[in-house]
């Protein structure tokens, strides 16, 4: 189970969620259990954290 520590960072990985990179430049959440999207950055070009990326 990933956790926060408060100095701008996550311990450990999220589980059962990845992410990828959309054409545009956002990135996208999504369960790997059901394949659902869960959320989109739409802010900034940066990554979620603790979340795996997928190929």
């Amino acid at each position: 189970m990933a956790g926060n520590t408060g100095k701008n960072y996550r311990k450990g990985a999220v589980s059962h969620r990845s992410q990828f990179q959309l054409p545009n430049g956002n990135y996208v959440k999504r369960d790997t259990t059901t394949g659902r999207f869960m959320d989109q950055k739409t802010s900034s070009n940066t990554k979620f954290k603790g979340v795996r990326t997928e190929k």
